[in-house]
């Protein structure tokens, strides 16, 4: 099946480019290949979107505060090592709503087994307490979503994740900007500037052949 999306170059900026379809990995993956990703509710129809402007993080600007290294003492981070248990996470560990349903497990989930989908993971004393993950095509990662049940997890796997990539020129797409966001370095591009880095990233060799080989 093929799916046509809109050229996301005449999107609205801050309203959907699409509705409808599905959560096939074909599909997710076209829509990533031209800067659009799906956000929505349970219970909603499926939405699609590419907003203007568009949040990226270089992971050589990630911002590492003073205070935040001795938690890369107390936690161990790893890489690709519970998919499953970090989306989750991050759908059950919210005290409010979120667009993270089972349908949306079981997608990424299967992106992960295709090797597309991938999640860095914080620990302590092994227990699971926060992580992100994304999606990574080429030189992009996109993230999707990250969480902390206990203090800085999510600062420790992004800032974890930008020194993994950082050597081989990656750009971390981060969607739509948030105070979190950024307080840790990312910045807003015009969202033809970054479908044009989109376009010349995605299908270049990431320089890695295993995502969780890159954690020491």
């Amino acid at each position: 099946m093929m799916y046509n999306f809109p050229d996301p170059k005449n999107a609205p900026k801050h309203s959907p480019i699409a509705y409808g379809g599905d959560l096939s990995s074909q599909a997710l993956l076209e829509a990533y290949t031209k800067g659009i990703f799906p956000w929505f509710m349970d219970g909603q129809e499926i939405l699609w979107w590419s907003p203007d402007p568009r949040a990226v993080l270089y992971p050589k600007d990630v911002r590492v505060q003073k205070s935040i290294k001795p938690f890369f003492k107390r936690y161990k981070v790893k890489f690709d090592s519970d998919f499953t248990g970090l989306i989750t996470l991050c759908k059950n560990a919210r005290n409010e709503p979120t667009w993270i349903s089972d349908k949306i497990i079981a997608a990424y989930t299967n992106l992960h087994n295709l090797g597309f989908a991938h999640s860095v993971e914080v620990y302590e004393n092994d227990e699971l307490i926060g992580g992100l993950y994304g999606l990574i095509l080429g030189k992009i990662f996109c993230g999707e979503s990250m969480i902390s049940i206990k203090a800085n997890a999510s600062k420790v796997a992004l800032i974890a994740l930008c020194k993994a990539l950082d050597k081989f020129d990656f750009i971390i797409d981060a969607q739509v900007m948030n105070p979190h966001l950024k307080f840790m370095g990312a910045l807003n591009l015009n969202r033809d500037e970054f479908l044009n880095i989109l376009d010349m990233k995605k299908d270049e060799f990431c320089g890695f052949y295993k995502f969780s080989e890159l954690i020491s």
